[in-house]
């Protein structure tokens, strides 16, 4: 399956019940299949959104552009190191707007530096996870996912209004 920027997929699809929207922001290639596999295999239903830098992320969430029409998503998975914006400044501009600051935000970082994790949680994300190397501890960000959205009970999600 080619990766495309903002490009969007539905797995296993639940009657009655719509896909939980995942915005991952990510630069790296390796890492958005790698996320994209986990999400498949673990048969998590749900459509995903990439952008590669903070700037589109926040083009995307705050619907601009050729993003009018977009859903707002349940959950970000946002890196930190990213070009023209970093991660920090992404959570700073989303706990600042109104519309945003309750969307759930996991990083997934190659960091494990305790400042990093620090200065995150002061930012107050919902969790921080350091990439791994290996396609299986991929299963931790679904489990995060399913934790933050309560999948796959079919309750709603912490960043779905009620």
């Amino acid at each position: 399956m080619p990766v495309l920027s903002h490009h969007e997929e539905r797995i296993g699809h639940h009657a009655g019940d719509r896909p939980i929207e995942i915005l991952l922001v990510e630069d790296n290639e390796a890492d958005i299949m790698l996320t994209r596999a986990a999400l498949h295999d673990a048969h998590v239903d749900h459509e995903l959104h990439i952008a590669k830098d903070g700037e589109k992320a926040l083009a995307f969430l705050r619907r601009k552009g050729k993003h009018a029409a977009a859903r707002p998503p349940d959950i970000v998975l946002l890196d930190l190191k990213l070009p023209r914006m970093d991660g920090h400044e992404v959570v700073a501009e989303m706990k600042a707007d109104e519309a945003l600051k309750r969307i759930p935000v996991i990083i997934l970082s190659g960091s494990a530096r305790a400042e990093d994790k620090r200065r995150s949680y002061e930012q107050h994300v919902a969790k921080y996870l350091v990439k791994p190397v290996a396609p299986k501890e991929y299963l931790a960000i679904v489990r995060a996912i399913q934790e933050l959205c309560r999948l796959p009970d079919g309750r709603e999600s912490a960043g779905r209004p009620h």
